[in-house]
């Protein structure tokens, strides 16, 4: 049996305010909007009362739209329960509160349909800028919306958009791991990467350890994707004989938790058998096995310099795109153990 229904209040109204403190509705919304040093001490203490004893709330999105400001920044994020995703929106939402915006987030779930209408939505809220981190199919509509308000993107470049992007130094962090798997004596590797996609940061990844491969006549590698072939493939790495110890490279932390996946399910000691190196540095890393050796984003400063980025835009700042690349960190753990 259903309970009694509560009632439902109406939203109390700037009108109400005025008549409850004796003023005119242009007085009130004189007193909201931050010019209450320009009335009398009598009626802006009246205005104060009426507003607390009703319980009044301005209408922020209507003040904001009647002013032209909405103070509210959009974020397009492909897949929110990648860590990496959550940590960069950390960043942002953190750099957003400071200055006084406030981050409105839309998860495409690497949707191409959802990421069309998330568009169209905070285009309809009236973001002042907007942060992306996107699929990258829907370039027409990311170009129109450029052409309406400052737009920066996160780690992944759409090639026809001009905007400041913000990401990783993706040859480096390769680089760095192949340096390091070579000199713990691993000679056989795998990267494991998700669906390319089109996803500009994969590719850039892939592209990067190929060619570091063909400039290191000491080691043989090869690209496996985590789609549907994926364990027998694995496997058959696994089994194949090779010139040397072999080691899984995993291009990010949703790769890297399907090959700790798999080696577990094969039956393999973790890490006495195989190598693993990982980009991202994820929570469970050091719980692990004797721990993942990583490689890890500054996410956080990621974040905060998507966000510095559309503010100088959105304080008139002119010239072509810029590219900040940072450097990744490299953590050594017991899952790339000196090997021969």
């Amino acid at each position: 049996m259903n309970g009694p229904s509560l009632p439902t209040r109406s939203r109390v109204t700037i009108s109400e305010v005025a008549e409850a403190a004796g003023v005119s509705k242009a007085t009130v919304s004189r007193y909201i909007g931050g010019d209450r040093q320009l009335l009398a001490d009598a009626t802006a203490l009246r205005i104060e009362q009426a507003i607390e004893r009703l319980g009044y709330r301005p209408n922020q999105m209507a003040r904001g739209l009647k002013r032209g400001r909405t103070r509210l920044i959009g974020m397009i994020v492909a897949d929110i329960l990648n860590p990496y995703s959550v940590a960069v929106m950390h960043g942002v939402e953190t750099a957003c509160r400071q200055h006084g915006y406030t981050l409105v987030v839309c998860n495409t779930d690497r949707s191409t349909e959802q990421e069309s209408q998330h568009l169209a939505a905070l285009r309809s809220y009236n973001v002042e800028g907007l942060i992306v981190n996107t699929l990258g199919h829907h370039a027409g509509e990311l170009l129109s919306l450029h052409s309406e308000l400052p737009m920066v993107l996160v780690d992944r470049k759409v090639e026809a958009l001009q905007a400041d992007l913000v990401g990783l130094d993706n040859r480096d962090a390769v680089q760095q791991a192949l340096d390091h798997l070579q000199q713990r004596g691993y000679r056989d590797l795998l990267l494991v990467s998700e669906p390319l996609d089109g996803t500009s940061s994969r590719q850039e990844r892939v592209a990067a350890f190929e060619a570091g491969i063909a400039r290191s006549p000491l080691l043989q590698g090869r690209v496996l994707q985590t789609d549907g072939a994926f364990r027998e493939s694995l496997r058959d790495f696994l089994v194949a004989s090779g010139p040397g110890p072999k080691a899984l490279f995993a291009a990010n932390g949703m790769a890297a938790l399907s090959a700790t996946r798999q080696l577990r399910e094969f039956g393999y000691r973790l890490f006495e058998e195989i190598g693993l190196i990982a980009l991202d540095d994820l929570d469970w890393y050091p719980l692990v096995g004797s721990g993942i050796t990583a490689l890890a984003q500054p996410t956080e400063r990621i974040g905060v310099t998507a966000f510095e980025c559309l503010l100088d835009r959105l304080r008139g700042a002119r010239g072509p795109a810029r590219h900040f690349d940072f450097k990744a960190q490299l953590i050594v753990r017991g899952s790339t153990h000196p090997r021969g």
